[in-house]
């Protein structure tokens, strides 16, 4: 039903369509680098997850996605679970994502393993938003008991 692969160049209009912060030059940076992954519904692209290096060295998810109508049928965890063994078969052990804090998504990232570490308030325009909440997920949570 649901499968994940890697962004391609021919995925363009379907990326932009759900992803409207992303420069054209991001984009095929994405391809290149192979940080960013395309969710297929029965062979038809529905959703897009994008990422990025916080700090340089911890895989921060900068973007999950996935159209209204595929949402509530475990797409998005799919996604995400998938980027998190492609993120332990790279050698990371902790991932990192954000999500403003008057968005449901940080009730899905909690139920996935994901724990509050802090915030980001920004002010000042064009930036200005509701508090940005950051949160880290333990990739070997089970082997350390947390």
């Amino acid at each position: 039903m649901f499968r994940v692969r890697y962004v391609m160049p021919g995925d363009r209009d379907f990326w932009f369509s759900l992803d409207r912060h992303l420069s054209t030059e991001g984009f095929d940076e994405k391809v290149t680098t192979r940080r960013g992954y395309v969710l297929l519904k029965d062979e038809e692209p529905v959703g897009i997850l994008r990422y990025g290096l916080f700090w340089d060295e911890i895989p921060f998810c900068n973007l999950l996605y996935v159209r209204e109508d595929a949402r509530g049928q475990g797409g998005g965890k799919i996604l995400m679970e998938h980027w998190e063994q492609d993120m332990l078969s790279q050698g990371y052990s902790l991932v990192m994502t954000s999500t403003q804090a008057d968005e449901e998504a940080q009730h899905f990232y909690r139920a996935i393993g994901y724990r509050d570490c802090g915030g980001l308030v920004l002010n000042n325009r064009p930036y200005a938003q509701p508090m940005e909440l950051l949160m880290v997920k333990n990739l070997h949570a089970e082997r350390y008991n947390i």
